[in-house]
């Protein structure tokens, strides 16, 4: 992938992190802020595929107990919610 098509890849990511509710936009804005410019393509790819889903489930994941089925959303999610607690990101939770 070109430099400029990455960035312009992660500007459209980030665009999706604004959700209906400030706890997902503060996770997902601070995944996106401290590990997406890093992130292996297949990370980025299920980064995409958790924005696809709807908030209700989001939060389910994020906050909550609840577990993607999917693997490699499951490790994305642990490691946003690792991320975001260990103070990588905002450090609010």
């Amino acid at each position: 992938m070109q430099p400029d098509s990455r960035d312009a890849q992660d500007r459209r990511l980030r665009w999706r992190c604004r959700r209906g509710m400030k706890e997902l936009d503060i996770l997902l804005e601070c995944y996106a802020r401290a590990a997406l410019a890093g992130a292996a393509p297949a990370e980025r790819a299920a980064f995409a595929a958790l924005l696809d889903l709807p908030d209700p489930l989001l939060a389910g994941y994020l906050l909550g107990d609840d577990r993607p089925g999917d693997e490699d959303l499951a490790r994305l999610v642990g490691r946003i919610r690792r991320l975001c607690r260990s103070g990588g990101g905002v450090g609010v939770f």
